[in-house]
């Protein structure tokens, strides 16, 4: 049994990394300050096998403790949210996954120089191609086209920098996860969310996937989409970014390499809003869209190429997004009965 020290734990896809640990017969600790739901009641919070240390992941001296007796250590902590989130905390995103990601890797060289610590799985993202000039995008591209113009971008592709200088200078062994557009249950309006007005309801979250859903089940005719709709992005469920995370993380393909993580089926936003709508409202009623204007860092297309995961490491993301959204409508359904989108 492997002990597996996450961070952000209490996060969106933290949520489902830790699952899946648990779920293979991992021993979990979990690191996470509540700094952006709150506190937040998990399934797996009574399972004996999971530790919870309530704690900010900037405090390299709780760090370097947690990591002394670890296995490994997926870095997931980091102030992440949605499109609006990189206009509204664009220095904040920058300077604080900074000190989140430095304190990380501190601790990380300590606890791999004593000897038990295996290796550092960075969590990414797909913004580091948001500059990008070729599709799909594949791993190595991120050093070759333009840098992100987004703070969020910037810093994401900085996490990847730190992987390989930490491994340069110190040889703490690494590998690099870029999940795409994660889609699933369990993601809320953050503390920290601004109210931003689309049509007659507020954005719920960041995300298109909730807050689409939540405009639908509030009864918005005609629903307001950002931009002209067709954007085009890769909806990957929460499950399988989770898996193939944790696949990584003794898969000897893995030792010092990165992976696109994602669905290898691309929708637009137009096509999204139509499936939600057809599965919300039924076949009867006409889908009507209001197109408001997009931000400034909304990327056209955000499309991976997944070939290296599948053929190295054998892993494919396999959940529809009818799949998805069958799981996610009934969460979404509740949370606005409940009052709490």
């Amino acid at each position: 049994m492997n002990k597996v020290v996450v961070t952000g734990s209490a996060g969106f896809i933290g949520g489902y990394i830790v699952e899946e640990l648990l779920r293979q017969g991992h021993q979990v600790v979990g690191v996470d300050n509540y700094s952006k739901y709150g506190r937040v009641a998990k399934s797996y919070d009574d399972d004996p096998n999971y530790e919870l240390v309530v704690g900010d992941v900037k405090d390299v001296e709780l760090m370097t403790r947690v990591l002394s007796d670890a296995d490994h250590f997926i870095a997931g902590a980091a102030l992440i949210g949605g499109i609006s989130y990189f206009h509204s905390y664009a220095y904040d995103l920058l300077a604080q996954n900074e000190r989140i990601i430095a304190s990380s890797v501190d601790a990380a060289i300590v606890a791999h120089k004593a000897g038990r610590l295996k290796k550092v799985t960075y969590l990414s993202s797909s913004m580091v191609f948001e500059s990008t000039d070729r599709w799909p995008s594949k791993e190595g591209d991120e050093r070759l086209v333009p840098p992100p113009l987004s703070s969020y971008g910037f810093q994401k592709l900085a996490v990847e920098y730190f992987a390989h200088a930490a491994w340069d200078q110190y040889q703490l062994p690494y590998t690099i996860v870029r999940p795409f557009n994660c889609v699933g249950i369990g993601e809320r309006r953050a503390l920290g969310d601004v109210d931003i007005e689309s049509g007659n309801v507020q954005l719920a979250m960041s995300h298109v996937v909730p807050d689409l859903v939540q405009k639908v089940v509030k009864g918005q005719d005609p629903l307001h989409i950002l931009g002209d709709g067709e954007q085009v992005r890769h909806y990957t469920y929460g499950g399988d970014l989770a898996a193939g995370i944790v696949l990584t993380l003794e898969h000897p393909a893995a030792l010092n390499n990165d992976f696109n993580i994602s669905t290898a089926t691309g929708h637009t936003v137009t096509e999204l809003a139509e499936v939600i709508w057809r599965k919300i409202k039924g076949p009867n009623i006409p889908l009507r869209l209001i197109r408001d204007d997009g931000f400034e860092h909304d990327v056209k297309k955000r499309v991976p190429d997944t070939s290296k995961a599948f053929e190295l490491l054998g892993f494919e993301a396999t959940t529809t997004l009818d799949e998805m959204l069958d799981e996610v409508i009934p969460w979404i359904t509740a949370a606005v009965d409940e009052g709490t989108i």
